[in-house]
């Protein structure tokens, strides 16, 4: 399985078409649909929680473990 980390700039450039061919550019010729699927996912979830970091949507381990019971 290929994880592809991709540079983010921290803005929408509306870049979105140029990142998806460059993406699909680094696949091996061999990779799936289903392949492709999880490199768009990965990129999603690490372009969500970027954003809520800079938007200060984010949580101490502290805190999480106290609200899990792991304390």
């Amino acid at each position: 399985m290929l994880v592809v980390y991709m540079q983010t700039s921290g803005k929408d450039t509306g870049s979105v078409k140029k990142e998806a061919a460059r993406l699909v550019r680094q696949l091996p010729e061999s990779a799936s649909w289903d392949d492709l699927m999880y490199e768009i996912l990965v990129r999603q979830k690490i372009e969500a929680g970027l954003a809520d970091l800079r938007d200060g949507r984010k949580h101490d381990h502290s805190a999480i473990r106290k609200e899990f019971g792991i304390a």
